[in-house]
């Protein structure tokens, strides 16, 4: 699709989807601008030299995504506080699951918890995780930061339910799709900010020039018809602080 786009000589290339598309963009060209949206760590995957000078044809938005397992671990857990051992979800196929992997580890430990890290990069193997998580006594999951993942929220949160395990996921888009509850970056937002970037290349700006934008805006969202199905209680403490309460 990357090089489809670039024969097209297209004059601007978005990358939606995070670290894959745009690192299958920036592979098809090193000549047109490349903007993307919610990217994790752009230095280090390789896709700009620095975050304020990004040096090439790629600029965009960067995303908190494994930086916000610890949060959401915790969030998880005042809603499930007697939990003892915990899920995560991964998806081994994407670019550096390591590092991922190395994140939930250390957030399971500052939460005094034990961590039951599974893969899975197949619908197949989402559903072998789940009675896995279920063979080994984890009663609340954590599902990584992953397009992959993301796309198959309905069999994720059909999943939770039929075996009522509670579950946070990456994106609000998920607690939107039946999933319990999530805490992230603002998607919406990354993809305003990048769509503005796109405007001024067009105009004549160079993406060499325009530093990589952090993220400034998080959300709360908590599925209550979810957790009410789950037989959970959101204490008011958590109700309080989220930004979107779907019922």
């Amino acid at each position: 699709m990357a090089a489809d786009l670039v024969d097209r000589r297209v004059a601007v290339i978005f990358a939606g989807g995070g670290n894959i598309s745009t690192l299958a963009a920036k592979a098809a060209t090193s000549a047109i601008p490349i903007v993307f949206a919610a990217v994790s760590d752009p230095v280090g995957g390789g896709l700009v030299t620095s975050l304020n000078r990004p040096g090439g044809n790629v600029t965009g938005m960067a995303a908190l995504t494994a930086e916000l397992d610890a949060k959401r671990m915790e969030l998880l857990l005042e809603l499930v506080p007697e939990t003892k051992v915990v899920g995560a979800l991964l998806n081994p196929n994407r670019p550096n699951p390591e590092v991922q992997l190395k994140g939930v580890q250390t957030a399971a430990q500052k939460v005094g918890r034990q961590l039951v890290a599974l893969g899975a990069g197949t619908e197949r193997e989402i559903d072998s995780a789940f009675a896995a998580l279920v063979q080994q006594r984890a009663h609340a999951l954590l599902v990584t930061a992953d397009p992959f993942l993301t796309g198959r929220t309905v069999q994720i949160s059909m999943l939770a339910a039929n075996h009522a395990i509670p579950t946070v996921y990456a994106w609000r888009e998920s607690v939107a799709a039946g999933g319990l509850m999530s805490y992230s970056t603002s998607l919406v937002d990354a993809y305003r900010q990048a769509g503005l970037y796109a405007v001024r290349i067009l105009k004549g700006e160079n993406p060499a020039d325009l530093p990589v934008l952090q993220p400034t805006k998080f959300e709360l969202a908590i599925n209550l018809k979810t957790a009410n199905a789950l037989g959970l209680t959101v204490p008011p403490s958590l109700l309080a602080r989220a930004d979107e309460v779907i019922e």
